[in-house]
């Protein structure tokens, strides 16, 4: 069976943005044999073109139009759902570029609707109180992902997902998340690839946002040993008979050629 590759960028091919070892070869092996492929991150702080280039000085090829970022799913959602509305963001990073057909506002008395991107020292007390005011005033907000932490060089930092928690308990309604675990980002990956969800493995190093979220799509689920990765969380839920359970484990996305071989 043809299969095609969706893959994590952050935690599976990098992190801090310096390739994870035997990634590069293994993306190479992959581009060779002409694997179909796109790249699915929760990544806010860098544009696609941002994360290409620096994809590309890692040793990796390519293309910004491989890559579907929360930041773009979430402006397509966005500009479709809240036509002309006028939307403050929170994010960490500059992605306005990925922001495209969105009335953006830097005043946030002024929106009508709020985008909580990933978190980061933009997320203080004063930007998250605003936050809190406006929800408690009806403005709706969308969060670009749910994810709890993201992987650094220095270890494992708090994300946006952290903080929607009690920003909904708060006001007492759900933030709706587009990106990862959400199926609207696996679903715009699997059609730009023009396969079926079960022709497509879905590689990540976080288990629920990545590999159970791709799962629960109908995608083969792969989870890799480096990045967010903990072997106690994953042993736990081995340890539950009745709960799901990544389809694959491999140590790093290096194995993946290997294990597409077993699938094939």
């Amino acid at each position: 069976m043809a299969l095609g590759v969706l893959l994590d960028i952050d935690g599976v091919m990098v992190t801090s943005w310096k390739a994870l070892p035997g990634a590069v070869d293994a993306l190479a092996e992959l581009a060779d044999r002409a694997v179909p492929r796109m790249f699915l991150t929760n990544t806010t702080s860098r544009s696609r073109g941002e994360i290409a280039q620096l994809l590309g000085d890692c040793g990796f090829d390519v293309d910004a139009s491989e890559i579907l970022t929360a930041a773009a799913l979430t402006a397509e959602y966005v500009s479709s759902t809240f036509p002309d509305k006028r939307v403050w963001v929170l994010n960490q990073g500059p992605i306005a570029e990925d922001m495209v057909g969105v009335e953006l506002t830097d005043d946030p008395s002024s929106a009508q609707v709020i985008v909580l991107g990933g978190a980061g020292p933009v997320f203080t007390h004063d930007a998250l109180s605003k936050v809190l005011e406006l929800m408690l005033d009806g403005v709706p907000a969308i969060a670009m992902h749910r994810s709890m932490t993201w992987s650094t060089a220095d270890g494992l930092k708090i994300d946006t997902g952290v903080y929607l928690e009690g920003l909904e308990k708060a006001v007492g309604r759900k933030i709706k998340a587009i990106g990862k675990p959400s199926p609207l980002g696996f679903r715009a990956a699997v059609d730009l690839m023009q396969m079926e969800p079960t022709q497509v493995v879905m590689v990540g190093d976080d288990m629920h946002n990545d590999v159970l979220g791709a799962q629960a799509s109908a995608l083969i689920g792969v989870l890799v040993r480096t990045g967010k990765f903990r072997e106690e969380a994953l042993r736990a839920l081995q340890r539950d008979e009745f709960g799901p359970v990544p389809d694959h484990v491999i140590d790093s996305v290096a194995d993946l050629p290997t294990l597409l071989d077993k699938l094939a």
